[in-house]
């Protein structure tokens, strides 16, 4: 059972940033691209952004050039830095690894952590 444990949610207002983490068993890490997913109130889950091992990146189209996936290989974690939020961001995000930059999720969810945007 792998444990994938995000943090760094929470409640902002339109506009402003936040920088979620994601902590992932280092023997999965490093040979996996990372996935960051996003699940809307009554919506299905979508990934928002990936990263290869090599640094290779892939965004949804409503992010890009608002949001930065990063990965620290010393660490075993992968960020998502969200700035310029907007209210139809508000979700719940979860990191999973995944078969590629499209997607394709390989483990059971985490508890996802929570982001609101107040317009």
């Amino acid at each position: 059972q792998v444990q994938l444990v995000e943090s760094g949610g929470g409640l902002v207002q339109a506009g402003g940033s936040l920088r979620l983490s994601c902590a992932v068993p280092g023997s999965i890490f490093r040979r996996n691209v990372m996935g960051w997913y996003r699940q809307a109130p009554g919506k299905q889950r979508e990934l928002v952004a990936a990263i290869s091992s090599g640094g290779n990146t892939n965004y949804v189209e409503s992010v890009k050039g608002r949001f930065t996936i990063s990965r620290d290989n010393a660490k075993n974690t992968v960020y998502l830095q969200m700035n310029s939020l907007k209210p139809e961001d508000t979700a719940v995000y979860y990191c999973n690894c995944n078969a590629d930059l499209r997607g394709l999720p390989l483990y059971s969810w985490g508890q996802g952590t929570q982001v609101t945007v107040s317009s």
